[in-house]
């Protein structure tokens, strides 16, 4: 009896210790990811900054600098200042261009760049830490979001904000006649999806 409460209390810990790892293992590695898409995000307004300067002192030539390698390098960055969320976009071409780890830029979408244009993103919703769209339904007509690209930022405005059901198509009424800026995300615990439309200012 006496050794079978001794095995039962040595499996007992080393269920509890194996428990504490892994959930310590999952902290570290979600802590170690946000500081790269922090870095990222930072190296973003470093290397647009340094843009800039290069085209105001009309430089020829840059002197070249080591290159790093980057796990992340984003081409815009979105925000919108409602919800406090500031994220970094990849190319449309890049395996990181999946709601499964980022904000998605859509294959129907333009850039920002483009007049009359409509920059289409998702997200998802719900309580993971890649759910970057979770407080999109906070949004009101009214509220404001930019996108900084190309050294360029541009201010976009909510207009209209509709849900559809989720059938895995969106169907987007705008003004095709202004550039816009789509938002697309589902809506928690239901079979809907929700979608902002933000025109250029």
């Amino acid at each position: 009896m006496i050794k079978n409460k001794s095995w039962l209390a040595i499996i007992g810990s080393f269920i509890f210790l194996t428990g504490v790892g892994l959930i310590s293992y999952d902290i570290y590695s979600n802590h170690k990811v946000k500081e790269e898409e922090k870095n990222a995000i930072e190296d973003f307004y470093v290397i647009h900054e340094e843009k800039e300067v290069i085209e105001e002192a009309e430089i020829k030539e840059e002197e070249k600098k080591p290159e790093t390698k980057k796990k992340v390098e984003y081409i815009a960055i979105l925000k919108i200042p409602k919800i406090n969320l500031e994220r970094g976009l990849v190319e449309p071409n890049s395996y990181l261009n999946d709601v499964k780890y980022n904000v998605e830029i859509l294959d129907e979408s333009s850039m920002p760049d483009e007049i009359g244009g409509n920059v289409i993103l998702a997200s998802h919703s719900g309580t993971a830490r890649i759910s970057y769209f979770k407080n999109l339904h906070k949004l009101v007509i009214g509220d404001s979001i930019s996108i900084n690209y190309k050294s360029k930022i541009y201010n976009y405005k909510v207009v209209n904000i509709y849900e559809i059901d989720k059938t895995g198509t969106a169907e987007i009424i705008r003004n095709k006649n202004k550039s816009t800026l789509t938002l697309i995300t589902c809506k928690h615990n239901s079979n809907k999806q929700i979608v902002v439309i933000a025109e250029i200012q």
